[in-house]
């Protein structure tokens, strides 16, 4: 259930991941990984972007990035997204999200 599963591709100085979001949750929080992709939940609805955005809120906050570094690149309508995050490498990642996941 650790990073060690993530489908996690690194492309120049960025980290692409596939995410999972669930919207309408009661928090926003990570719940784990499930088949190589990070299931986050997200209180917000799936309506005008709200829980786009409010998605990369989360993973910016969790992982001290300014919003700007995390951005949608496919699945901005859709449940299943890839998302970029830019200038940020593996242990950045993982220093931050592996405590979530215990």
């Amino acid at each position: 259930m650790g990073l060690s599963n993530l489908r996690l591709k690194i492309q120049g100085r960025d980290l692409v991941l596939p995410v999972l979001v669930r919207p309408g949750a009661r928090r926003d929080e990570i719940v784990g990984v499930r088949e190589g992709v990070l299931n986050v939940s997200i209180s917000a609805p799936p309506v005008e972007g709200k829980a786009n955005a409010a998605c990369r809120r989360l993973l910016a906050d969790i992982l001290r990035l300014p919003v700007s570094r995390v951005e949608i690149i496919a699945g901005a309508h859709a449940r299943r997204k890839r998302i970029r995050l830019r200038n940020t490498d593996a242990a950045t990642l993982d220093a931050h999200l592996t405590p979530l996941l215990k």
